[in-house]
């Protein structure tokens, strides 16, 4: 009986194996879908115990049957925790680089642009936090939020200070919902955000922060919250929340996050 060839080749099919396992098994947690993740783990398992070694044919056509159909399955069910697998790959950072690349050079112009839109975000939010004015802003980035956009009322209006308080003056008929910025406009006021159900936020945060944070677990966005109890400012990125920000820790955020 001879030795089993094993070479890089293999050490790397084995670490790649393992890291989409793990990556997976992060996604499912974050959905609330471990249960379903480690059955899958068993049901592979117990395949190919069943198909490569045991070589039970019966049986293992059975099991071979379900798996390509189970696929079709898998993809139905987790259809939006695979699109949000998907978006996380498109908008990584290595990913941003080689778009940065790809422009040639129109970066420079786009974070000037960035740094005119972001100076009347963070001048409202420290206005808005001495007056204790609720606001909920979501900062559009590599995902588009098309489908959040067609909630609210569209506005279309270039970024302004003025206009940002005003919609979340206490009387708006807009001041409720969100505002979305995207390509360095107001696109809409009054969005419907999808509410993080994560045990980990803490209980004294309000239904702006829980929907700050389900936005920031879909997509890619910064979700800017002004609470209406106690005036402090808070930003939600990729499901993690940085809480009782000043003015200076405020911007430094959103020109490190969106430049």
């Amino acid at each position: 009986m001879g030795f089993i060839e094993f070479g890089w080749k293999d050490i790397v099919d084995v670490v790649l194996v393992a890291l989409i396992l793990y990556y997976l098994y992060r996604l499912m947690k974050e959905s609330r879908s471990l249960n379903v993740f480690i059955g899958i783990i068993i049901f592979i398992v117990m395949w190919l115990f069943v198909s490569q070694i045991l070589e039970m044919k019966l049986l293992g056509s059975i099991m071979d049957k379900l798996v390509s159909v189970g696929v079709i399955g898998l993809i139905v069910l987790f259809q939006e925790d695979i699109r949000k697998f998907l978006y996380n790959v498109g908008s990584h950072r290595r990913m941003r680089t080689l778009r940065r690349i790809l422009s040639f050079g129109r970066s420079d112009g786009s974070q000037r642009e960035s740094k005119k839109t972001l100076m009347p975000v963070v001048m409202a939010c420290m206005n808005m936090s001495r007056r204790k004015e609720g606001a909920l802003i979501v900062i559009e980035r590599a995902i588009p939020l098309d489908d959040i956009v067609q909630t609210g009322d569209i506005i279309n209006a270039n970024v302004n200070q003025r206009l940002i308080e005003n919609i979340f003056f206490k009387n708006s008929p807009l001041h409720d919902g969100a505002m979305i910025i995207a390509n360095q406009h107001i696109k809409a006021a009054g969005c419907i955000l999808p509410v993080s159900h994560s045990l980990d936020i803490p209980k004294e945060l309000g239904l702006r922060h829980r929907a700050a944070m389900g936005i920031s677990q879909e997509s890619d966005a910064v979700a800017i919250v002004v609470s209406e109890e106690t005036g402090s400012i808070s930003v939600a990125i990729k499901g993690v929340f940085r809480l009782r920000l000043t003015a200076e820790a405020l911007e430094s955020i959103l020109t490190q996050e969106l430049e």
